[in-house]
Formats: structure tokens, sequence, C-alpha cells
């Protein structure tokens, strides 16, 4: 499988909830759901652990993904992901790469190769 990589860096492709998705395994999403409950201190269900990756128009995309202001900003100046943005690295990546360091690396080894 080819890697998807999210606007944010992050590798949609190795994301638990995406992996339950595209297995449609309802044993997995109670994984996932189990897991992010207590990551994320919220209540996640299972039912709601599906999606096609953030870069999907069409697909499912998990709840956080429609709001999420990384994707937006992304979509609105039509980049393929931050790498490929001219203001990389902005305020609004820059805090994401606090909690997320790994997605940082993602992003700054793409643009390497631009």
């Amino acid at each position: 499988m080819e890697k998807m990589i999210a606007y944010c860096g992050l590798i949609c492709t190795e994301c638990p909830g995406y992996i339950a998705t595209q297995k449609d395994s309802d044993e997995e999403r109670e994984k996932v759901a189990k897991l992010w409950s207590k990551m994320f201190k919220t209540e996640v269900k299972p039912e709601d652990v599906n999606c096609d990756g953030c870069l999907s128009e069409t697909g499912n995309l998990y709840d956080y993904c429609n709001i999420c202001e990384i994707r937006k900003c992304a979509i609105e100046k039509d980049v393929k992901n931050c790498a490929y943005c001219k203001e990389f690295i902005c305020e609004r990546i820059s805090k994401w790469f606090k909690d997320v360091p790994e997605a940082k690396s993602t992003l700054e080894e793409i643009r390497k190769s631009l």
C-alpha cells in the first residue's frame, strides 16, 4: 500500500483508525475507540472510527478531520500537504509539531525532495 501523508504530516496509512476502516473491522474499531478515548480524554465510540484518510474528498473522515484548521488551510491553498506550502513552517503547524514531532520530520523529508 502506498503511503498517504496527511496535510499535517501524519501518515494516514499507518493510523489505526484508517487501518480499521480499510479492513472494515468492527473489532479493530473497538480497539481504536478505547485507545483514542484514553489518549484524548473523551468518549470515542467504535462507530466513530471510520476514516479513509485526510486527503479523502468523498470518503469517510474521522470527526476531527472535518474541523481541522491545518487541513482546511491546506485545502484552501491547494497544496498536497504543508511541506508544499510557501509559508511552511507557519504558526499553526508549528503548534502541531510540539505535540507531534514525527509529523514535522515527515514534512521536512518531503521538503528536501522538492
